[in-house]
């Protein structure tokens, strides 16, 4: 659709409904804005990264179902006002991670508006490519607080039921992964989990996963952040827990100062064009990883992001080449 044409529907419409004309001006701007960005994403998903139709899948091993290897995290992206203007990107981020063959979004009511701005958008958006996989997690002490948090969750997200639902920080997680367990049973939720992101929860995440039956557990997991890989990484894929990774662009900036360093003279042996993908792909070459779930909330970004789920992933061998390439 051509911006007048885009204009005189919105026109129609707002007049239909009796909005103002400066509201009128600033819903048009917001949704010029939607059409212009996803119209760009769209013309970026004609360039296939690697000739392959179809994002790389891995199961979750509690039932073999399988999920796209990458996802998308609303943490600070998503946690936006309600104006047209703010929401648009959001809207083709979305439809850029299911135009890609994405399905996995993770939020939290830690992440401010997050919840309630990707179920108002979920709800606005015609039947997409992948049914979405929606997971968020309960931070609260209590089991009355935490079903109400719950609940609210649900309702923000327009969800009758939760495809998973993890304890956030493992704050109480004793008394939630008992209610989760309930709901599972209940049908409420399809799968419950446990999640921190920091290297320093590990002894505490280590002995919930083996004590705990747990569906998926969530953790940072980067190239500069590798201590997942000496314990927690192993221990899922001998326990059959689905692993989604955060942080996977490392802390304090990394992936910022990379920008301005060329990439690898190998980076292409796996497909990689950007940094960026270099470092979903080192995550993505631990087979037991089963989604990474990236921030973002700009749409060139998250098609930079799910190029990283199409063609080859590193070995053992090219792994140590890109641990050694990030040391030097």
């Amino acid at each position: 659709m051509d911006e007048k044409n885009a204009r005189a529907k919105i026109r129609g419409a707002a007049n239909a409904v009796g909005v103002t004309r400066k509201a009128f001006m600033r819903l048009a701007a917001g949704n010029l804005c939607a059409a212009a960005l996803i119209g760009r994403a769209s013309a970026q998903r004609q360039e296939k990264p690697t000739g392959e139709d179809k994002m790389q899948r891995r199961k979750i091993p509690s039932s073999g179902e399988e999920l796209p290897l990458i996802g998308l995290g609303t943490w600070q992206g998503f946690d936006v006002g309600e104006s047209a203007e703010e929401r648009a990107p959001l809207a083709a981020v979305l439809s850029t991670l299911f135009e890609s063959g994405g399905s996995v979004i993770d939020s939290s009511p830690m992440y401010g508006a997050a919840e309630g701005v990707t179920g108002d958008l979920l709800a606005q958006m015609k039947t997409p490519r992948e049914k979405p996989f929606i997971a968020t997690k309960v931070w609260t002490r209590g089991r009355d607080a935490g079903i109400a948090q719950m609940r609210q969750s649900m309702k923000l997200l327009r969800v009758s039921r939760l495809d998973l639902m993890q304890v956030h920080n493992l704050v109480d997680w004793r008394v939630h992964l008992a209610t989760l367990r309930e709901w599972k049973r209940e049908k409420r939720i399809r799968y419950l989990g446990v999640s921190h992101y920091e290297s320093s929860a590990y002894g505490e995440l280590e002995s919930i996963m083996r004590s705990e039956k747990l569906d998926f557990v969530q953790l940072n997991y980067a190239l500069d952040d590798r201590a997942a890989e000496e314990r927690l990484l192993p221990l899922a894929a001998e326990r059959g827990i689905a692993v989604l990774v955060n942080r996977p662009f490392g802390g304090g900036g990394l992936l910022q100062r990379l920008r301005g360093r060329p990439l690898p003279s190998f980076a292409g042996e796996i497909g990689c064009t950007s940094w960026g993908q270099f470092l979903l792909k080192y995550v993505l070459g631990n087979p037991a990883v089963t989604c990474v779930i990236p921030g973002t909330g700009k749409p060139e970004h998250m098609h930079e992001n799910a190029a990283a789920g199409f063609g080859s992933f590193p070995d053992a061998a090219m792994r140590a080449r890109m641990v050694a390439s990030m040391e030097a």
